[in-house]
């Protein structure tokens, strides 16, 4: 009689005890929620720059020096210092810098930052890639096929670096330079994987290419929207279908960005119809091989840029476009519209603090 209560109690005490552990754990996941830093219900934008002439599509942060750099489609350039990234009138503007006075039909659309230098590629044919100095920029590279059109660049050290365009042969356009920018040569498309139909990529906000590491992702769109990978830092290359929106010229990736080697997030849709929101976010968690539709037939519609939230364990992007900006804090299956107001391209400093850009302005953005 007395094992048997024994017994009993203790299956009483372990039944209360695993009860306990599983509160427990709800409400530390409660109070994590609670006190995520990246938790946001509104952003704050302070322009830094207005000016009926701009339009910025190429921004990326400084490495030296807590600011940005950013390429305009008149061909010129200009940078922002931020001494403290809390005071934003502390903010030293330098603008308009001219690349290349020559040339006065330029667009600029890619853009990368080295620790030594940058590098701005123009669309259209010619094409022509500048590394820019402080007080000079000199031409390194010039493509004069007429379907050339490069839309992204990225460097994955201050030596070797990639710029990505629609296909001028049976591939996607990629030069690479291993000298630190000096020189550039195009892959031959015998070691790409051969473009489909109609696919091409995007120059909307220079994010169609993410790099971590010696592993290198670009976003493909139009009428095949798939995703190029190289582990190598480009020295081979295998391809990925995906599922987001696709088959017209119009629509597909448009921006795609990594928080880790495996977890991904991809984002664009069509632009000429910017609030279908179908399947136009897709992700992956091994490593772009497979991709999965997110947030279907949820907002956002069209957006021309994403970008994980540092520090957020792969929880939090934003997305821009031009019909405004959005948050999403579950790995982007649900989102919230913060503000109509529209941008193009972002970049955080930090988990809190982006620079953001688009038709008239440049801006710091304060989530809160």
């Amino acid at each position: 009689m007395k094992t048997k209560l024994f017994l009993l109690l203790a299956i009483v005490l372990c039944y209360g005890c695993k009860k306990d552990t599983k509160n427990e754990g709800s409400n530390l996941e409660e109070l994590s929620l609670k006190v995520n830093k990246t938790s946001f219900s509104e952003v704050e934008i302070a322009v830094l720059l207005s000016d009926s002439t701009l339009n910025i599509r190429a921004l990326e942060l400084l490495k030296n020096e807590a600011g940005c750099y950013f390429l305009t489609s008149k061909g010129f350039a200009g940078q922002v210092k931020t001494p403290d990234l809390n005071n934003v009138f502390l903010d030293e503007i330098t603008y308009p810098i001219n690349i290349d006075a020559d040339k006065t039909d330029l667009n600029f659309r890619a853009l990368a930052v080295t620790n030594t230098a940058k590098f701005g590629i123009s669309v259209g044919s010619p094409a022509y890639l500048y590394k820019i100095n402080d007080s000079s920029a000199s031409l390194v590279y010039q493509e004069d096929h007429e379907k050339a059109f490069y839309d992204a660049m990225a460097f994955w050290n201050d030596m070797e670096g990639i710029a990505i365009g629609d296909p001028t042969d049976s591939c996607m356009s990629i030069i690479i330079t291993r000298d630190g920018g000096e020189t550039w040569t195009k892959i031959d498309c015998e070691n790409l994987p051969p473009s489909k139909e109609g696919e091409a990529a995007f120059a909307a906000s220079d994010t169609n290419i993410k790099i971590s590491g010696d592993k290198t992702w670009v976003a493909t769109g139009g009428k095949a929207s798939r995703v190029l990978f190289s582990g190598d830092k480009g020295l081979t290359w295998e391809v990925f279908d995906t599922p987001i929106v696709q088959g017209i010229e119009t629509a597909g990736m448009y921006s795609i960005d990594f928080y880790d080697d495996k977890m991904g997030y991809a984002i664009g849709g069509d632009y000429t119809k910017p609030d279908a929101m179908n399947t136009n976010k897709i992700k992956t968690q091994d490593g772009g091989k497979t991709w999965h539709v997110a947030a279907k037939n949820k907002i956002p519609g069209y957006r021309s840029c994403v970008q994980y939230v540092p520090n957020s364990d792969g929880k939090s992007l934003v997305a821009v476009g031009f019909k405004g900006i959005d948050y999403s804090n579950d790995g982007g299956e649900h989102w919230t519209h913060l503000t109509n107001e529209g941008f193009y391209t972002i970049r955080f400093v930090n988990d809190s603090v982006a620079y953001a850009a688009g038709n008239k302005r440049l801006a710091k953005l304060t989530f809160r």
